[in-house]
């Protein structure tokens, strides 16, 4: 069978001139980064909602950032993406979906739509964004134009409850779990719809209050693991099937407004593909037994409001966050502001999920920032491996003076891999990737990681997986396929000795909705080592194909 592609390791490039596990200024973003996402090699594309940032565009707040320069561009958004939802297409445009019609709390929209909110806002000339969709086809010069599954389709869930002393949960009485008197939606629909219209989803009833922003992943099935409130389900999207799992340990919330970090674990052979959630579950075991959460190891300190990043080496960044909560009575009565978190955090810590129970936390080494990154803050992988952190405005307009106030500076911080002198530098990568099996290989690994959209303590989207590879030492060349991975925009990563090289940009699958081309799996070469090589990485090959996703 021919190979899907073939890598060449060249000698190693200087890094980035940059002290491992600090901070370094990334510039000033003009607008608070309340949702973000890596478009292309070259840019990062910040989104905020429609107000009162001293730079402006006809009202409509968004910046493009240069990787090299710290360059901003701002864009012009019709509609207003307050707390919108994001994610990317197979083709490699990226889709916003809904927002709000509000610009700020403080003030009655000046032209009511009849409905109890507003179809205009005069003041920051916004409209109501509650029902837009926004596509956006990153290019290296600028053209304007959720959870993915494995069609290339995105699905968009919609539920949110206010109430005039903030969020509710299960023991505040709720008469209108579904609809709560027209302030809610608890349905689910397609991007693309193709003809599919919104559906109401039984869960989003059940965890009624406290359900915004619940996380969702796709599994290796096509069903996909959706937490809320306390509740955890697997649901089938294509016959709207819904079954329980285990309820969240000690019945703690961990969605919006009291996010905890969340990621799916990576993707690597050595767990055969498959997904697990921190804090740990399983949903889809491979032995066919029940799911269950399993403990794992405590934080370093309590944080709300963080956020995972997976680093291509397979280790997972918690960054940003408060150690406290603030109690929301009414805003006036909060003693910090409007902010929903106090006691901010600003030492990233590191997970290794492959080590040793009690000892996969550490931030030795790391400095701490002095930046409170609380409520609408956000972080995302570059790709030169290093992490882009921003915002931070917990307030319901811009507020410069207040105790957490709207943050505008950006940072970058170094994982501890920047203390390499030298990185891979991988040719031959192509532009599009295909759907396969393969079989494993040596020190050297190939990782698909795509960064995901990231806004409220998460990044939709975020997906890790290390590709099979065998390798020829004189040569190194590299034979990977893929597998499980949602198409659409990634980038690949080569790893040697646990650095790795700066990310390639390719289209995973077809470039267009619809079912996938998938490939049989394949056996690869056996490794073969120079007798005059010299090193520390061991050659595995464990000829074990893989099914198609």
């Amino acid at each position: 069978m021919i190979p899907l592609f073939l890598l060449a390791l060249g000698l190693a490039s200087p890094t980035i001139a940059a002290q491992v596990g600090t901070f370094a200024d990334a510039g000033n973003t003009q607008v608070s980064a309340m949702m973000m996402f890596v478009g292309n090699k070259d840019k990062v594309y910040i989104i905020d909602k429609a107000e009162g940032n001293a730079a402006q565009i006809n009202g409509h707040p968004a910046w493009v950032r240069d990787f090299n320069t710290h360059q901003v561009q701002l864009m012009d958004i019709k509609t207003n993406s307050f707390c919108a939802s994001g994610m990317h297409l197979p083709n490699g445009s990226y889709v916003t979906f809904g927002g709000n019609a509000l610009s700020h709390l403080w003030r009655y929209w000046s032209v009511p739509n009849g409905q109890g909110a507003a179809s205009f806002d005069a003041t920051y000339q916004d409209y109501d964004g509650s029902k837009s969709i926004r596509v956006l086809n990153p290019c290296t010069t600028l053209m304007i134009s959720a959870l993915p599954i494995a069609s290339g389709s995105t699905i968009l869930t919609f539920y949110l409850c206010w109430r005039s002393a903030g969020y509710i949960n299960r023991n505040t009485p709720n008469t209108d779990p579904f609809n709560e008197g027209g302030a809610a939606q608890s349905t689910f629909e397609f991007y693309p719809n193709n003809g599919r219209g919104a559906t109401v989803m039984n869960f989003m009833g059940k965890t009624s209050g406290l359900n915004a922003y619940a996380h969702t992943y796709l599994m290796a099935s096509g069903k996909m693991l959706v937490q809320a409130n306390y509740s955890t389900m697997l649901w089938d999207p294509s016959t709207n099937t819904e079954t329980d799992l285990p309820d969240m340990p000690g019945k703690v919330v961990r969605v919006y407004p009291a996010t905890g970090a969340v990621a799916m674990l990576p993707l690597t052979p050595a767990n055969d593909y498959t997904p697990t959630d921190c804090q740990r579950i399983t949903p889809e075991p491979v032995d066919g037994s029940a799911p269950v959460y399993i403990q794992d190891d405590d934080m370093l300190e309590g944080r709300t409001m963080g956020q995972f990043i997976i680093l291509p080496d397979g280790k997972m960044l918690v960054v940003n966050g408060g150690l406290n909560g603030n109690r929301w009575i009414r805003y006036h009565q909060m003693p910090f502001g409007m902010s929903l978190a106090s006691g901010p955090v600003g030492t990233p810590a590191l997970y290794d999920p492959n080590a040793p129970a009690g000892h996969r936390w550490s931030n030795a080494g790391f400095s701490t920032s002095n930046i409170a990154r609380l409520y609408h803050s956000s972080a995302i992988l570059l790709p030169d491996a290093s992490v882009l952190i921003a915002g931070s405005n917990p307030n319901v307009d811009v507020n410069l003076t207040t105790i957490f106030p709207t943050q505008y500076q950006a940072e970058i911080f170094y994982p501890p891999y920047f203390s390499a002198t030298t990185r891979p530098v991988p040719s031959g990568i192509p532009s599009t990737l295909s759907y396969g099996g393969n079989d494993a290989a040596g020190n050297t690994t190939v990782v698909v990681v795509r960064p995901g959209w990231t806004t409220h303590g998460m990044n939709m989207g975020q997906r890790f997986l290390q590709l099979n590879n065998t390798f020829t030492v004189n040569s190194d060349g590299c034979l990977p396929t893929l597998t499980f991975f949602q198409p659409g925009p990634a980038m690949v990563f080569v790893v040697v000795n646990g650095i790795p090289s700066n990310g390639t940009f390719v289209i995973v699958g077809s470039g267009s909705v619809g079912t996938q081309p998938t490939q049989a799996a394949s056996t690869l070469p056996t490794s073969v080592r120079s007798s005059s090589a010299s090193g520390s990485g061991s050659s595995v090959n464990s000829n074990k194909p893989n099914g198609d996703p």
